[in-house]
């Protein structure tokens, strides 16, 4: 007998069971390549020390993430400071706000001060697009466009991003997804690493909830490392390395 007539011959009840069983695999590996998307079910606030690779400590970076009736809201406070000698020779503040529906970005503001002026940013969907306005004029932009802050895995799922304090749009490649290993909070931490190329490069580790856990951005004032610090609702990973 072929296996394809052994197949056949199974009970209906064993076909379901072997069906359920697949669909269970099938979810749990979208799960790990997913993790937490927007429309996740659990608030969580991801805080992230900020480091420069010339200029040492620099600011804290904040992503709030909130479920809604009709999707997920982000809201990111960054403050960056950076100092010579005990000189200033920089600063930076932030505040923005991400609306989504789905993994579709439907509304954007950001605020964002530089040595006191200050930019205003904003992007609404309309239709199969996205229309960005900013002090340079409006653009539109593909309706998958991101924000340049990986607060879930749903970057991984655009070429084109936008910079958020200018909404100036760039394409991007990216690549891997290995296996990576990387400390947090003194824990070693399983997570998979992503390259995005663009103007600046950009390399994101994500655990296996799907939380970037630390990202860098490399262009040419040296390397902004953002290393997850404090975590609340991250679940049993975030409780695992103090995070809670």
């Amino acid at each position: 007998m072929t296996e394809g007539s052994k197949a056949m011959g199974k009970s209906p009840n064993s076909l379901r069971n072997a069906a359920s069983a697949l669909v269970a695999i099938v979810v749990f590996a979208a799960l790990f390549v997913a993790g937490p998307r927007a429309g996740a079910a659990a608030p969580m606030q991801l805080t992230y020390r900020v480091t420069h690779s010339v200029f040492g400590d620099i600011g804290t970076y904040i992503n709030t993430i909130e479920p809604t009736s009709a999707g997920t809201t982000v809201q990111t406070r960054a403050h960056f400071v950076v100092k010579m000698l005990g000189v200033k020779l920089y600063s930076e503040d932030a505040e923005r706000t991400e609306q989504w529906r789905g993994d579709r970005l439907v509304s954007y503001h950001s605020v964002t001060s530089k040595g006191g002026n200050s930019t205003v940013v904003q992007g609404k969907a309309e239709g199969n697009r996205f229309v960005i306005s900013s002090p340079q004029g409006t653009i539109t932009a593909p309706a998958m466009v991101r924000p340049a802050n990986p607060w879930s895995p749903n970057f991984l799922d655009s070429h084109t991003m936008m910079r958020p304090d200018s909404g100036r749009l760039e394409q991007v490649r990216i690549s891997g997804g290995e296996t990576a290993v990387v400390p947090i909070n003194g824990v070693p931490v399983r997570t998979r690493q992503y390259e995005v190329d663009g103007s600046a490069r950009y390399t994101v580790w994500l655990d296996s909830q799907g939380v970037p856990v630390r990202f860098i951005v490399d262009d040419d004032s040296g390397k902004v490392t953002f290393t997850l610090a404090h975590c609340l609702g991250c679940g049993p990973d975030g409780s695992q390395l103090g995070m809670k």
